[in-house]
């Protein structure tokens, strides 16, 4: 913040104190006392202009904190409130991981603080989750192909995107675009496959090879916004979302409210565990957007709009949100607003956005889960 230098002070109120000793000059001596009492309370008024004037020629003080305001750091990622702000952005690495039966139970996604859930061939979802150079997840996986429409959400980040190959049109565009590119095709010595599993679901990666990747890259500071986020404010409501990816239900998803936690459980299948440790998928929000989904080809690949703005659906502290989701370009982030046009402030922790090709497939439930924890 800028501010002017406020001059002239001085010589305002060398002015103003030569007006007064004039007047008091012309008082009669007549009435000593008359003159004593006066001479006292001009003295005074003269000492409030001098302190005064001083005052407001005095410039702001740069980043004040007002008295009695205690300031709140959040991280730029999660939101979780820190002890100082931090000097610089973390790293965020986009990892591409598989959703088909045969790659279950996965690994990692427990981990990431954002996770975006997306159609792929034959309209089996794909994840893409991101991690912060915090992290220390020890196994990611399966790790799997780019396609076009998640290197739009990596490029907000200025990630490294980690996956196995690609489709041509996802090859073609990743050098154009903000982000560092990390294919296993080329980078292998940071990947890993696994003998208990046959290909192509055999890929992983951990976050200590990510960051090796990082570090012999020499990469730049990366540079991205921060949503707006807030504390958990359970209501009274239990309201949970059901979403129906495909003609069977190998893939539907519910998101079940955990009262207890304030998060939402997730169930594939009827099965709210599968992750490889057993761990639970939990969300502190869960955002569902609308756009554009069309087949493009005669393999069945997808192309997803990811610019622009749609209807979107957000479910957090027990109640269901109806607004939109905004993305002005690659480089900008993936907001989402309320009814009134106002950006939603997200719970501290983890999101997920589940990308739909129309909001008829979600329903909005009231179950409850119980926390197992």
């Amino acid at each position: 913040m800028t501010h002017k230098k406020v001059s002239g002070g001085g010589k305002e109120t060398k002015t103003r104190m030569s007006g007064l000793v004039s007047f008091l000059s012309r008082i009669k001596k007549s009435d000593r006392t008359t003159k004593m009492f006066f001479g006292s309370v001009v003295l005074a008024c003269a000492v409030m202009v001098v302190v005064v004037v001083a005052i407001v020629t005095q410039p702001p003080t740069l980043n004040s904190t007002p008295v009695g305001v205690i300031p709140i750091f959040r991280h730029p990622l999660t939101g979780a409130v820190i002890d100082a702000p931090m000097q610089s952005l973390p790293q965020v690495f986009a990892v591409m991981i598989e959703n088909s039966a045969d790659a279950w139970p996965l690994a990692g996604l427990q981990d990431a603080f954002l996770v975006i859930e997306a159609p792929v061939e034959a309209g089996i979802p794909r994840f893409e989750a991101f991690f912060s150079d915090d992290a220390a997840t020890e196994k990611i996986g399966p790790v799997r192909s780019a396609r076009p429409y998640y290197l739009d959400w990596a490029s907000e980040f200025d990630a490294v995107y980690a996956h196995v190959g690609g489709s041509p049109e996802a090859l073609d565009l990743i050098p154009s675009m903000s982000l560092t590119d990390c294919n296993e095709f080329f980078n292998g010595t940071y990947f890993y496959r696994w003998s208990a599993r046959y290909a192509p679901h055999n890929v992983y990666t951990t976050m200590r090879e990510l960051l090796l990747f990082a570090n012999n890259a020499d990469l730049e500071t990366p540079h991205y916004d921060s949503w707006q986020f807030k504390s958990d404010a359970a209501g009274d409501d239990a309201q949970s979302l059901s979403l129906d990816w495909s003609s069977g239900t190998t893939y539907d998803v519910d998101w079940n409210y955990d009262a207890i936690t304030n998060a939402y459980v997730r169930d594939q299948r009827g099965v709210n565990v599968f992750l490889e440790k057993g761990e639970q998928t939990r969300a502190n929000n869960v955002a569902v957007m609308e756009s554009d989904i069309e087949i493009v080809d005669e393999m069945g690949r997808r192309h997803i709009r990811t610019i622009g703005e749609g209807r979107a659906m957000i479910a957090q502290d027990g109640r269901v949100i109806f607004g939109t989701w905004k993305k002005a370009s690659q480089a900008e982030r993936l907001r989402f607003y309320d009814e009134a046009g106002n950006e939603m402030m997200m719970n501290a922790g983890k999101t997920w956005v589940e990308v739909v090709s129309s909001l008829g497939q979600v329903r909005v439930t009231s179950r409850r889960v119980a926390s197992k924890e």
